[in-house]
């Protein structure tokens, strides 16, 4: 089943850059970082609420990304994301950042819920994971 892609687009600014106008590569990190929030968000998930009211939260446990053309400041960044994976704990997110139609970067991460107050892995809530195995 063909999986929804969420997109979520980022103006890149000077001090997203080095010297020489290029995105500083931890700053392709953060770009991602950001659009995970707003996937999650996109289906009602709020970070802070569910670490308040269901005591858990999601991490990056493993992170794998390919710079392949370098984003400048000014340009407008699409991140994609979407779910190719979920079991009870984790889910894993392929991410492509795109410039108009180009893909510049691409990113495979692997998030695990864990329990807020004692950082060990517990099970996903049905409801995210259903929505994840959808989206």
């Amino acid at each position: 089943m063909e999986r929804l892609v969420f997109t979520w687009a980022v103006r890149v600014y000077f001090e997203d850059t080095d010297s020489g106008g290029v995105v500083y590569h931890a700053n392709y990190l953060k770009f991602m970082e950001r659009a995970r929030t707003e996937w999650l968000r996109s289906f009602g998930f709020n970070q802070k609420k569910l670490k308040q009211e269901e005591n858990i939260m999601f991490v990056v446990r493993k992170i794998d990304i390919q710079y392949k053309i370098p984003a400048r400041f000014n340009d407008l960044l699409k991140i994609q994301t979407n779910c190719i994976k979920a079991n009870d704990y984790s889910f894993t997110l392929k991410q492509n950042i795109m410039r108009e139609n180009q893909v510049i970067s691409e990113g495979k991460v692997e998030i695990v819920c864990i329990s807020a107050d004692i950082f060990k892995p517990v099970r996903i809530p049905k409801i995210a994971k259903k929505l994840m195995e959808i989206l």
